[in-house]
């Protein structure tokens, strides 16, 4: 392993309790659920592992100590892992002003995503551009139900579309991240992506976009969980090389 001052680092945020995948998160935390042979947690970390990060941090909460458990050092991936608990839950990017020795630029991403995003080359392009922050954003597409009217003033028709599509970009839970931002997380409250984005804006700072075609699915939900299990068992190679 890399010296720490030197390595790759990740953090994940794996302290939710899951509540959108109830029941199966009543014994399990959610970054336990099985995808095939592994946690969804797991295969996150060994994706990190190929792609050169060396150091990884869970963030946890909920059920931290079987998390603990499961992990452990991570020596079994070939990585270091460490903890950062929550005492309450902070939410998404609070959690980092919990994380003493982060570098200078690093991985954020949530502990429920599938992917075979390419990790390494997605924060290389960050670090090489000095950027703030970079999003990864998969394309996803929406068709209404019903078919559009649109009227003017007086209520008369100016148009019809029939179940027209809407495509939109939307953040994949993944981020690389310059440690500049962590002035700007209020202590001991809850501050989410939400919360960070909308400051940087007001203030004018450059957000970087990164449009995504590959394979991406949040699971949590129980239909998006049922889809992850037969998407792994389909594409086991792509994602275990990924």
């Amino acid at each position: 392993m890399s010296d720490s001052s030197t390595a790759k680092r990740a953090v994940i945020l794996a302290g939710g309790r899951g509540t959108r995948l109830k029941p199966y998160t009543v014994v399990l935390p959610k970054p336990l659920m099985p995808v095939g042979d592994y946690p969804i947690l797991e295969i996150i970390v060994r994706q990190l592992s190929r792609h050169g990060f060396s150091h990884i941090t869970l963030a946890v909460n909920h059920q931290a100590n079987l998390i603990k458990a499961f992990f452990g050092d991570g020596k079994a991936w070939g990585v270091k892992v460490d903890y950062s608990l929550e005492s309450t839950a902070l939410s998404t990017i609070a959690p980092l002003a919990l994380v003493p020795d982060l570098p200078d630029d690093f991985i954020l991403m949530n502990g429920d995503v599938l992917t075979d995003l390419d990790l390494n080359r997605f924060w290389s392009e960050h670090v090489e551009a000095k950027r703030l922050f970079t999003i990864a954003a998969a394309r996803r597409e929406h068709s209404a139900e019903y078919g559009v009217l649109h009227m003017d003033d007086a209520n008369l028709l100016t148009g019809f579309e029939e179940k027209p599509i809407t495509r939109y970009l939307v953040s994949m839970g993944v981020y690389a991240v310059s440690r500049r931002i962590l002035s700007m997380i209020p202590q001991a409250r809850k501050y989410g992506f939400d919360d960070l984005m909308g400051d940087l804006l007001a203030r004018g700072e450059r957000v970087q976009v990164w449009p995504y075609d590959g394979y991406w699915l949040d699971i949590g939900r129980p239909d998006d969980y049922a889809q992850a299990i037969e998407d792994f068992e389909n594409r086991r190679q792509i994602f275990l090389s990924s």
